[in-house]
Protein backbone atom coordinates (compact mmCIF):
# COMPACT_ATOMS: atom_id res chain seq x y z
CA UNK A 1 0.00 0.00 0.00
CA UNK A 2 1.18 3.40 -0.78
CA UNK A 3 1.61 5.91 2.49
CA UNK A 4 2.60 9.00 1.04
CA UNK A 5 3.73 8.55 5.00
CA UNK A 6 -0.02 8.75 5.15
CA UNK A 7 -1.69 7.90 1.96
CA UNK A 8 -2.80 4.57 0.96
CA UNK A 9 -1.50 2.32 -2.39
CA UNK A 10 -5.16 1.72 -2.93
CA UNK A 11 -8.12 3.94 -3.16
CA UNK A 12 -10.36 2.33 -5.21
CA UNK A 13 -13.62 3.67 -6.56
CA UNK A 14 -16.61 2.35 -6.97
CA UNK A 15 -20.16 3.44 -7.51
CA UNK A 16 -22.32 3.48 -3.96
CA UNK A 17 -25.54 3.67 -5.25
CA UNK A 18 -27.14 0.43 -5.38
CA UNK A 19 -30.62 0.03 -5.75
CA UNK A 20 -32.31 -3.92 -6.04
CA UNK A 21 -30.25 -7.00 -5.33
CA UNK A 22 -31.48 -10.19 -5.05
CA UNK A 23 -29.88 -13.46 -2.61
CA UNK A 24 -26.73 -13.03 0.12
CA UNK A 25 -26.36 -13.74 3.58
CA UNK A 26 -25.04 -11.88 6.81
CA UNK A 27 -21.90 -12.41 7.77
CA UNK A 28 -19.83 -10.28 10.00
CA UNK A 29 -17.50 -11.35 13.07
CA UNK A 30 -13.06 -11.74 13.56
CA UNK A 31 -11.51 -14.29 11.73
CA UNK A 32 -10.79 -17.67 13.20
CA UNK A 33 -7.78 -19.47 13.50
CA UNK A 34 -8.96 -22.93 13.00
CA UNK A 35 -10.97 -25.20 10.60
CA UNK A 36 -12.96 -26.67 13.49
CA UNK A 37 -13.57 -24.00 16.29
CA UNK A 38 -16.89 -22.08 15.63
CA UNK A 39 -16.51 -20.14 12.39
CA UNK A 40 -17.66 -16.37 11.60
CA UNK A 41 -19.86 -15.64 9.12
CA UNK A 42 -17.67 -14.35 6.73
CA UNK A 43 -13.87 -14.41 5.65
CA UNK A 44 -11.10 -17.00 4.84
CA UNK A 45 -10.96 -19.91 7.44
CA UNK A 46 -7.27 -20.92 8.42
CA UNK A 47 -6.42 -24.53 9.45
CA UNK A 48 -3.15 -24.05 11.57
CA UNK A 49 -0.58 -25.93 13.24
CA UNK A 50 1.75 -25.09 16.26
CA UNK A 51 4.81 -26.74 14.53
CA UNK A 52 3.29 -26.31 11.31
CA UNK A 53 2.45 -30.33 10.71
CA UNK A 54 -1.00 -31.46 9.12
CA UNK A 55 -2.26 -34.85 8.64
CA UNK A 56 -4.33 -35.26 5.79
CA UNK A 57 -6.70 -38.04 5.39
CA UNK A 58 -8.71 -38.57 2.28
CA UNK A 59 -12.55 -39.53 2.83
CA UNK A 60 -15.64 -39.93 0.70
CA UNK A 61 -18.75 -37.38 0.85
CA UNK A 62 -21.22 -36.00 -1.31
CA UNK A 63 -22.25 -32.22 -1.55
CA UNK A 64 -25.64 -30.77 -2.71
CA UNK A 65 -26.12 -28.26 -5.98
CA UNK A 66 -28.81 -25.81 -6.47
CA UNK A 67 -30.68 -27.87 -8.69
CA UNK A 68 -31.19 -30.31 -6.01
CA UNK A 69 -28.64 -32.57 -7.29
CA UNK A 70 -26.53 -34.29 -4.89
CA UNK A 71 -22.93 -35.11 -6.64
CA UNK A 72 -20.74 -37.66 -4.84
CA UNK A 73 -17.08 -36.56 -4.03
CA UNK A 74 -13.90 -36.99 -2.53
CA UNK A 75 -11.73 -35.13 -0.24
CA UNK A 76 -8.56 -34.27 2.34
CA UNK A 77 -9.98 -33.62 5.76
CA UNK A 78 -7.97 -32.94 8.55
CA UNK A 79 -6.92 -35.34 10.85
CA UNK A 80 -9.91 -37.69 11.28
CA UNK A 81 -13.20 -34.89 10.67
CA UNK A 82 -15.18 -35.53 8.60
CA UNK A 83 -15.74 -35.21 4.44
CA UNK A 84 -15.22 -31.57 3.72
CA UNK A 85 -15.15 -29.58 -0.02
CA UNK A 86 -13.02 -28.28 -0.68
CA UNK A 87 -10.17 -29.38 1.72
CA UNK A 88 -8.35 -26.90 4.39
CA UNK A 89 -7.29 -23.96 3.82
CA UNK A 90 -3.52 -24.21 5.55
CA UNK A 91 -1.83 -21.52 6.64
CA UNK A 92 1.56 -21.29 7.60
CA UNK A 93 4.35 -18.64 8.30
CA UNK A 94 7.50 -17.90 5.86
CA UNK A 95 10.40 -20.02 7.00
CA UNK A 96 8.27 -23.11 8.53
CA UNK A 97 9.30 -26.84 8.20
CA UNK A 98 5.40 -27.72 6.45
CA UNK A 99 5.11 -31.73 6.87
CA UNK A 100 1.70 -32.98 5.44
CA UNK A 101 1.05 -36.53 6.21
CA UNK A 102 -1.67 -37.66 3.84
CA UNK A 103 -3.46 -41.52 4.97
CA UNK A 104 -5.32 -42.70 2.08
CA UNK A 105 -8.51 -44.75 2.56
CA UNK A 106 -9.43 -44.51 -1.18
CA UNK A 107 -9.14 -47.31 -3.38
CA UNK A 108 -6.85 -45.36 -5.35
CA UNK A 109 -3.71 -44.67 -5.04
CA UNK A 110 -2.98 -40.74 -4.31
CA UNK A 111 -0.31 -38.19 -4.18
CA UNK A 112 -0.25 -34.66 -3.03
CA UNK A 113 2.27 -31.69 -5.30
CA UNK A 114 2.85 -28.63 -3.90
CA UNK A 115 3.06 -26.35 -7.22
CA UNK A 116 4.95 -23.26 -5.96
CA UNK A 117 7.15 -24.81 -3.03
CA UNK A 118 10.98 -25.74 -3.51
CA UNK A 119 12.71 -28.83 -2.48
CA UNK A 120 9.68 -31.35 -1.64
CA UNK A 121 10.60 -34.22 0.20
CA UNK A 122 8.64 -37.36 0.23
CA UNK A 123 9.15 -39.82 3.06
CA UNK A 124 12.46 -38.07 3.55
CA UNK A 125 13.82 -38.17 -0.32
CA UNK A 126 13.12 -35.64 -2.97
CA UNK A 127 9.78 -35.63 -4.26
CA UNK A 128 9.77 -37.01 -7.86
CA UNK A 129 7.03 -38.18 -10.77
CA UNK A 130 6.94 -42.05 -10.39
CA UNK A 131 7.16 -44.25 -12.87
CA UNK A 132 5.55 -48.15 -14.09
CA UNK A 133 7.37 -50.90 -15.54
CA UNK A 134 6.76 -49.88 -18.92
CA UNK A 135 8.57 -46.56 -18.39
CA UNK A 136 5.13 -44.78 -18.32
CA UNK A 137 4.58 -41.50 -15.64
CA UNK A 138 1.69 -42.72 -13.31
CA UNK A 139 2.19 -39.99 -10.60
CA UNK A 140 3.84 -36.10 -10.45
CA UNK A 141 4.43 -37.66 -6.84
CA UNK A 142 5.29 -40.10 -4.89
CA UNK A 143 2.04 -41.92 -3.83
CA UNK A 144 -0.18 -43.25 -0.62
CA UNK A 145 -1.19 -46.84 -1.93
CA UNK A 146 -4.58 -47.41 -2.00
CA UNK A 147 -6.65 -48.60 1.13
CA UNK A 148 -4.63 -47.70 4.02
CA UNK A 149 -1.31 -46.00 2.44
CA UNK A 150 0.71 -43.27 3.60
CA UNK A 151 2.97 -40.74 2.67
CA UNK A 152 4.88 -37.85 4.31
CA UNK A 153 5.78 -34.48 2.51
CA UNK A 154 7.76 -31.78 3.57
CA UNK A 155 9.15 -28.72 2.68
CA UNK A 156 10.59 -25.28 4.21
CA UNK A 157 7.95 -22.41 3.45
CA UNK A 158 10.39 -20.11 1.65
CA UNK A 159 8.08 -17.72 -0.18
CA UNK A 160 5.23 -15.47 1.17
CA UNK A 161 2.28 -16.25 -1.31
CA UNK A 162 -1.09 -17.86 -2.21
CA UNK A 163 -1.00 -21.45 -3.72
CA UNK A 164 -2.56 -24.62 -4.63
CA UNK A 165 -1.66 -28.10 -3.25
CA UNK A 166 -4.05 -30.68 -5.03
CA UNK A 167 -3.53 -34.96 -6.14
CA UNK A 168 -0.36 -35.39 -8.20
CA UNK A 169 -2.28 -38.93 -9.52
CA UNK A 170 -4.76 -39.39 -12.25
CA UNK A 171 -4.99 -35.54 -11.99
CA UNK A 172 -7.92 -34.67 -14.36
CA UNK A 173 -10.15 -37.19 -12.30
CA UNK A 174 -8.50 -36.65 -8.55
CA UNK A 175 -8.63 -32.91 -8.84
CA UNK A 176 -12.77 -32.36 -10.48
CA UNK A 177 -13.29 -35.25 -7.73
CA UNK A 178 -12.27 -32.87 -5.23
CA UNK A 179 -8.55 -33.46 -4.15
CA UNK A 180 -7.01 -29.55 -3.77
CA UNK A 181 -7.10 -27.29 -1.17
CA UNK A 182 -5.23 -23.54 -1.34
CA UNK A 183 -2.12 -22.73 0.86
CA UNK A 184 -1.14 -19.99 2.27
CA UNK A 185 2.49 -18.82 3.26
CA UNK A 186 2.37 -15.58 5.44
CA UNK A 187 5.34 -13.23 5.67
CA UNK A 188 7.05 -14.27 9.01
CA UNK A 189 7.61 -10.54 10.46
CA UNK A 190 4.69 -8.87 8.50
CA UNK A 191 1.17 -11.05 9.18
CA UNK A 192 -1.11 -8.24 8.09
CA UNK A 193 0.78 -8.16 5.11
CA UNK A 194 0.57 -10.29 2.18
CA UNK A 195 4.25 -9.88 0.84
CA UNK A 196 7.52 -8.55 2.31
CA UNK A 197 8.27 -5.89 -0.17
CA UNK A 198 8.53 -2.44 0.34
CA UNK A 199 8.94 0.47 -1.28
CA UNK A 200 10.00 3.67 -0.04
CA UNK A 201 11.31 6.94 -2.94
CA UNK A 202 11.70 9.21 -0.03
CA UNK A 203 7.51 10.33 -0.39
CA UNK A 204 5.93 7.24 -0.45
CA UNK A 205 6.46 3.92 1.00
CA UNK A 206 4.42 0.94 -1.00
CA UNK A 207 3.80 -2.06 0.90
CA UNK A 208 0.91 -4.79 0.48
CA UNK A 209 -0.75 -4.66 4.52
CA UNK A 210 -4.03 -4.65 4.65
CA UNK A 211 -7.26 -5.37 6.95
CA UNK A 212 -6.65 -8.63 9.02
CA UNK A 213 -10.51 -9.06 9.13
CA UNK A 214 -11.26 -8.57 5.79
CA UNK A 215 -9.21 -11.65 4.03
CA UNK A 216 -10.82 -13.56 1.52
CA UNK A 217 -10.52 -16.52 -0.47
CA UNK A 218 -12.14 -17.76 -4.01
CA UNK A 219 -11.05 -21.16 -4.39
CA UNK A 220 -12.79 -21.62 -8.31
CA UNK A 221 -13.49 -25.24 -9.09
CA UNK A 222 -15.73 -26.97 -11.92
CA UNK A 223 -17.72 -30.69 -12.06
CA UNK A 224 -18.28 -33.00 -14.63
CA UNK A 225 -21.00 -35.29 -12.50
CA UNK A 226 -21.06 -37.45 -15.05
CA UNK A 227 -17.41 -38.15 -14.37
CA UNK A 228 -18.21 -38.69 -10.61
CA UNK A 229 -20.91 -40.93 -11.01
CA UNK A 230 -18.55 -43.26 -13.01
CA UNK A 231 -16.31 -42.93 -10.27
CA UNK A 232 -18.38 -43.80 -7.74
CA UNK A 233 -19.61 -46.84 -9.55
CA UNK A 234 -16.33 -47.99 -10.36
CA UNK A 235 -16.65 -47.66 -13.91
CA UNK A 236 -14.33 -46.30 -16.38
CA UNK A 237 -14.76 -42.85 -17.72
CA UNK A 238 -13.35 -41.19 -21.30
CA UNK A 239 -12.23 -37.82 -20.86
CA UNK A 240 -12.99 -37.22 -24.30
CA UNK A 241 -16.37 -36.46 -22.74
CA UNK A 242 -15.80 -34.75 -19.85
CA UNK A 243 -18.00 -31.68 -19.56
CA UNK A 244 -18.51 -29.45 -16.96
CA UNK A 245 -22.11 -28.95 -15.40
CA UNK A 246 -21.09 -27.12 -12.00
CA UNK A 247 -19.13 -24.61 -11.13
CA UNK A 248 -18.08 -23.83 -7.60
CA UNK A 249 -16.77 -21.34 -5.48
CA UNK A 250 -15.01 -22.73 -2.58
CA UNK A 251 -17.34 -25.53 -3.35
CA UNK A 252 -20.25 -23.85 -3.53
CA UNK A 253 -22.51 -22.41 -6.31
CA UNK A 254 -24.80 -19.42 -6.00
CA UNK A 255 -26.85 -18.83 -4.40
CA UNK A 256 -25.09 -21.23 -1.44
CA UNK A 257 -22.21 -18.90 -2.13
CA UNK A 258 -22.85 -16.26 -0.28
CA UNK A 259 -24.75 -17.86 3.34
CA UNK A 260 -22.61 -18.01 6.32
CA UNK A 261 -19.28 -19.84 6.90
CA UNK A 262 -20.41 -23.36 8.42
CA UNK A 263 -23.87 -23.12 7.52
CA UNK A 264 -26.04 -25.49 9.10
CA UNK A 265 -27.22 -26.58 5.91
CA UNK A 266 -24.24 -27.07 4.08
CA UNK A 267 -22.64 -29.97 6.36
CA UNK A 268 -19.87 -30.93 4.22
CA UNK A 269 -19.34 -27.56 2.55
CA UNK A 270 -17.88 -25.12 4.98
CA UNK A 271 -17.02 -21.99 3.02
CA UNK A 272 -18.48 -18.84 2.32
CA UNK A 273 -17.07 -16.48 -0.92
CA UNK A 274 -19.21 -13.38 0.14
CA UNK A 275 -16.98 -10.65 0.44
CA UNK A 276 -17.86 -8.38 3.34
CA UNK A 277 -16.46 -4.54 3.90
CA UNK A 278 -16.22 -1.59 5.45
CA UNK A 279 -15.79 1.62 3.23
CA UNK A 280 -12.22 2.53 2.44
CA UNK A 281 -11.28 5.80 4.66
CA UNK A 282 -7.92 7.06 5.52
CA UNK A 283 -8.31 9.81 7.49
CA UNK A 284 -7.06 9.50 10.72
CA UNK A 285 -9.64 12.07 12.05
CA UNK A 286 -13.10 9.79 10.76
CA UNK A 287 -12.85 8.82 14.40
CA UNK A 288 -14.69 4.55 14.29
CA UNK A 289 -14.71 4.98 10.76
CA UNK A 290 -10.88 5.12 10.27
CA UNK A 291 -10.77 2.38 8.02
CA UNK A 292 -7.29 2.87 5.30
CA UNK A 293 -6.40 -0.69 5.07
CA UNK A 294 -8.42 -2.76 1.90
CA UNK A 295 -9.53 -6.54 2.07
CA UNK A 296 -7.28 -9.02 0.42
CA UNK A 297 -9.00 -11.34 -1.94
CA UNK A 298 -7.02 -14.64 -2.70
CA UNK A 299 -8.00 -16.20 -6.50
CA UNK A 300 -7.04 -19.98 -7.32
CA UNK A 301 -8.48 -21.81 -9.81
CA UNK A 302 -8.25 -25.75 -10.27
CA UNK A 303 -10.55 -25.58 -13.16
CA UNK A 304 -9.70 -26.43 -16.78
CA UNK A 305 -10.58 -23.44 -18.44
CA UNK A 306 -9.90 -19.06 -17.64
CA UNK A 307 -12.49 -18.20 -15.46
CA UNK A 308 -12.95 -14.19 -15.95
CA UNK A 309 -14.06 -13.07 -12.28
CA UNK A 310 -15.46 -9.98 -11.77
CA UNK A 311 -17.04 -7.80 -8.84
CA UNK A 312 -19.32 -4.56 -10.33
CA UNK A 313 -18.76 -1.51 -9.58
CA UNK A 314 -15.20 -2.18 -8.42
CA UNK A 315 -11.33 -2.56 -10.06
CA UNK A 316 -9.02 -4.42 -7.65
CA UNK A 317 -5.36 -4.48 -7.19
CA UNK A 318 -3.07 -6.99 -8.49
CA UNK A 319 -0.19 -7.42 -5.88
CA UNK A 320 1.15 -10.65 -7.23
CA UNK A 321 0.64 -13.98 -9.33
CA UNK A 322 1.71 -17.43 -8.32
CA UNK A 323 2.88 -16.40 -5.08
CA UNK A 324 5.30 -13.73 -7.30
CA UNK A 325 4.79 -10.21 -5.93
CA UNK A 326 4.44 -7.43 -8.23
CA UNK A 327 5.88 -4.68 -6.00
CA UNK A 328 9.40 -4.60 -5.76
CA UNK A 329 12.06 -3.50 -3.32
CA UNK A 330 14.18 -2.01 -6.11
CA UNK A 331 11.65 0.83 -6.29
CA UNK A 332 9.47 -0.44 -9.08
CA UNK A 333 5.33 -0.91 -9.05
CA UNK A 334 4.53 -3.42 -11.23
CA UNK A 335 1.43 -3.88 -9.66
CA UNK A 336 -2.17 -3.23 -11.73
CA UNK A 337 -5.55 -2.51 -11.72
CA UNK A 338 -8.14 -4.75 -13.25
CA UNK A 339 -12.04 -5.01 -13.54
CA UNK A 340 -11.86 -8.55 -14.71
CA UNK A 341 -9.32 -11.31 -13.16
CA UNK A 342 -8.41 -13.63 -15.15
CA UNK A 343 -7.45 -17.26 -13.47
CA UNK A 344 -6.01 -19.58 -15.54
CA UNK A 345 -5.80 -23.13 -14.66
CA UNK A 346 -3.95 -23.69 -11.82
CA UNK A 347 -2.99 -20.21 -11.62
CA UNK A 348 -3.16 -18.05 -8.41
CA UNK A 349 -3.79 -13.92 -7.77
CA UNK A 350 -3.64 -11.56 -5.08
CA UNK A 351 -5.62 -8.50 -5.17
CA UNK A 352 -5.99 -5.79 -2.72
CA UNK A 353 -9.78 -4.66 -2.95
CA UNK A 354 -11.66 -1.90 -1.19
CA UNK A 355 -14.51 0.43 -1.82
CA UNK A 356 -14.42 4.61 -1.74
CA UNK A 357 -17.88 6.44 -1.28
CA UNK A 358 -16.80 8.83 -3.62
CA UNK A 359 -19.76 11.09 -3.82
CA UNK A 360 -20.95 11.07 0.12
CA UNK A 361 -24.34 11.09 -0.93
CA UNK A 362 -26.30 12.08 2.29
CA UNK A 363 -29.99 12.26 2.37
CA UNK A 364 -30.37 15.51 4.05
CA UNK A 365 -26.72 17.53 3.36
CA UNK A 366 -26.02 15.71 -0.25
CA UNK A 367 -28.86 14.20 -1.99
CA UNK A 368 -28.56 12.21 -4.96
CA UNK A 369 -28.64 14.94 -8.08
CA UNK A 370 -31.62 12.93 -9.52
CA UNK A 371 -35.09 12.53 -8.82
CA UNK A 372 -35.84 8.84 -7.67
CA UNK A 373 -38.60 7.37 -9.59
CA UNK A 374 -42.22 6.46 -7.77
CA UNK A 375 -42.51 3.57 -5.67
CA UNK A 376 -45.01 1.85 -8.43
CA UNK A 377 -42.25 2.20 -10.79
CA UNK A 378 -39.09 0.67 -8.88
CA UNK A 379 -38.75 -2.98 -8.47
CA UNK A 380 -37.61 -3.96 -5.19
CA UNK A 381 -34.36 -6.85 -4.71
CA UNK A 382 -35.07 -8.43 -1.51
CA UNK A 383 -31.90 -6.95 -0.25
CA UNK A 384 -32.93 -3.53 -0.68
CA UNK A 385 -33.72 -0.69 2.19
CA UNK A 386 -36.01 1.23 0.89
CA UNK A 387 -33.08 4.07 0.50
CA UNK A 388 -30.58 4.60 -2.13
CA UNK A 389 -28.33 5.94 0.76
CA UNK A 390 -25.80 3.55 2.53
CA UNK A 391 -26.95 3.71 6.18
CA UNK A 392 -30.26 4.08 5.43
CA UNK A 393 -33.77 2.63 5.57
CA UNK A 394 -36.59 3.89 4.03
CA UNK A 395 -40.70 3.14 3.55
CA UNK A 396 -40.90 -0.28 1.29
CA UNK A 397 -44.49 -1.10 -0.46
CA UNK A 398 -47.03 -2.67 1.42
CA UNK A 399 -46.65 -6.72 0.84
CA UNK A 400 -42.39 -6.41 0.04
CA UNK A 401 -40.57 -8.41 2.40
CA UNK A 402 -36.56 -6.61 2.68
CA UNK A 403 -34.29 -8.44 4.28
CA UNK A 404 -31.45 -6.12 4.19
CA UNK A 405 -29.92 -5.32 7.71
CA UNK A 406 -29.05 -2.28 7.98
CA UNK A 407 -28.97 0.11 5.06
CA UNK A 408 -25.66 -1.95 3.67
CA UNK A 409 -25.03 -2.21 -0.20
CA UNK A 410 -24.42 -5.23 -2.02
CA UNK A 411 -22.31 -5.60 -5.55
CA UNK A 412 -23.07 -8.97 -7.92
CA UNK A 413 -19.41 -10.71 -8.36
CA UNK A 414 -19.24 -12.95 -11.14
CA UNK A 415 -17.94 -15.10 -13.84
CA UNK A 416 -18.28 -12.98 -17.12
CA UNK A 417 -17.83 -16.50 -19.19
CA UNK A 418 -21.74 -16.56 -18.61
CA UNK A 419 -22.16 -20.29 -18.98
CA UNK A 420 -20.41 -20.77 -16.13
CA UNK A 421 -23.55 -19.04 -13.85
CA UNK A 422 -25.38 -21.93 -14.09
CA UNK A 423 -26.08 -25.50 -12.28
CA UNK A 424 -26.51 -27.82 -15.21
CA UNK A 425 -28.35 -25.01 -17.24
CA UNK A 426 -29.76 -23.41 -14.15
CA UNK A 427 -29.15 -20.21 -14.56
CA UNK A 428 -28.05 -17.79 -12.08
CA UNK A 429 -26.12 -20.16 -10.44
CA UNK A 430 -22.50 -21.27 -10.43
CA UNK A 431 -19.27 -18.80 -10.26
CA UNK A 432 -21.88 -15.85 -8.80
CA UNK A 433 -20.92 -14.13 -5.12
CA UNK A 434 -21.55 -10.89 -3.89
CA UNK A 435 -19.97 -7.82 -2.26
CA UNK A 436 -21.18 -6.10 0.99
CA UNK A 437 -20.43 -2.92 2.26
CA UNK A 438 -21.75 -2.12 5.66
CA UNK A 439 -22.64 1.43 6.38
CA UNK A 440 -18.82 2.92 8.44
CA UNK A 441 -18.50 2.37 11.88
CA UNK A 442 -20.20 3.29 13.90
CA UNK A 443 -23.10 1.69 12.66
CA UNK A 444 -26.41 -0.07 13.78
CA UNK A 445 -25.78 -3.47 11.60
CA UNK A 446 -26.52 -6.40 14.00
CA UNK A 447 -23.33 -8.37 15.41
CA UNK A 448 -22.71 -11.47 14.02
Amino acid sequence: MKHSRTKRLVQLLALPLVLALVFVAIGGAPTATAAHEQMPGHGMICTTSPDSTFVLTTMEGAISTPDGNMVYMWGFSEGGHPFQHPSPVLCVNEGDTVTIVVNNTLDHDVSIVFPGQENVLANGQPSQPVFDGGGDMISLAPMAAANGGSVTYSFVATHPGTYLYESGTEQMIQVNMGLFGALVVRPAAHPDWAYNEVVDDGTNIWTTQFRTDAEFVMLLSEIDPMLHAAVEQGLPYNMDNYRPRYWMINGRSFPDTVAPNGADWLPSQPYSSLVHIFPFNDDPGAGEAYNPYPALIRYLSVGTENFPHHPHGNHGRIIARDGNVLIGSGGEDMSYEKFTVVVGPGETHDELFAWTDVEHWDPVTNPIPVTIPQLQNLTFGTFYSGSPYLGSTDQLPVGSQALNACGEYYHISHNHALQQITAWGVVLSGHITFTRIDPPLPNNCPVQ
